[in-house]
């Protein structure tokens, strides 16, 4: 072998660690964790994909494999996560909506205002004032599960929350929305909220499917790509946190998926209590296990009873 092909050989070498990595190590979680820890911290900066690579001693394949197998999320779309928290922040603080935008490492205010109303439901001058303007009607009901409330926005259900009183609930959503239009549902123009709380009765009854009713959604990528997953889970049925996980792609996610779940402000009508542990206990649940296993419990005998209907 001539000196030639021993220089081929060390050029495809190096054409390969250029390709896969700087090193033969696989990237770890340390580096992840560094990376996002990063990003929270500096949102304001140029955060490409060089950059990130640079800083980790990775490629940027590797950087994008990286926050795809444990996040679930790219790193475009953890550094907009980021850059929307701080702009949350910075929207309670700062003297004008423009200068928040920009001390959130946004380039311009043209780009945010579709991002933050697709995850706030308003646009960013509203939410800094706390949600002003923003109209929302809530109702109140018994249930086999106790006190349940249901809020809606013009575009859907924002908020299902079961408690042991009206005014622990309704201080929950104004926590939310500090300075919005909150009120009870106009007996006069609440028809359709009407309909859904009756089928959220029947539900609870255990006489009918969950109902599908129009939801407001807001969260993470991740998050929202969790809670469309679990509305497909067929009633009765449940999953694990793992199996979740696999199943949106991300089967590192396990953690992840059961802090989505945890953090659904919407209650059975994406239904965070079909997810349990892998030993096939119940898990944890913000409503409490006793809601969680009434739910699973009467969501079999449902499914039991209508099969047997149709036979």
């Amino acid at each position: 072998m001539n000196d030639r092909t021993h220089g081929n050989d060390r050029g495809n070498d190096q054409r390969q660690r250029d390709t896969h990595g700087r090193g033969d190590a696989a990237p770890t979680v340390q580096q992840l964790v560094a990376l996002c820890r990063h990003i929270d911290r500096h949102p304001d900066e140029p955060l490409t994909l060089a950059v990130l690579g640079e800083r980790s001693g990775l490629s940027v394949f590797q950087v994008h494999r990286l926050f795809k197998s444990w996040l679930g999320v790219t790193p475009k779309d953890y550094i907009d996560q980021s850059r929307l928290r701080e702009l949350k922040s910075q929207l309670r603080v700062s003297p004008s909506v423009t200068d928040a935008i920009y001390q959130a490492g946004f380039e311009s205010a043209s780009a945010v205002y579709g991002r933050l109303d697709l995850h706030l439901g308003m646009t960013p001058k509203r939410y800094r004032q706390g949600g002003q303007g923003v109209a929302i009607s809530f109702a109140t009901g018994e249930s086999p599960l106790g006190r349940v409330m249901i809020g809606t926005t013009d575009r859907g259900v924002c908020y299902l929350q079961f408690g042991d009183s009206e005014l622990e609930l309704l201080e929950q959503l104004a926590a939310e929305y500090p300075n919005a239009e909150i009120a009870p549902m106009n007996e006069a123009g609440s028809r359709d909220f009407n309909a859904w709380m009756s089928a959220l009765g029947r539900y609870l009854a255990g006489s009918a499917p969950r109902p599908d009713l129009p939801l407001d959604v807001r969260g993470t990528a991740f998050q929202e790509k969790v809670w469309d997953f679990l509305r497909s889970i067929p009633d009765g049925d449940v999953m694990s946190y793992t199996e979740v996980a696999a199943a949106i792609g991300s089967p590192r996610a396990v953690r992840a998926v059961a802090g989505a779940c945890a953090a659904n402000r919407i209650g059975i009508l994406v239904p965070c209590h079909r997810v349990i542990r892998g030993d096939g206990s119940l898990g944890g649940y913000r409503w409490g296990l006793s809601r969680k296993r009434t739910l699973l419990d009467m969501e079999r005998k449902t499914r039991v009873g209508m099969r047997d209907e149709n036979k």
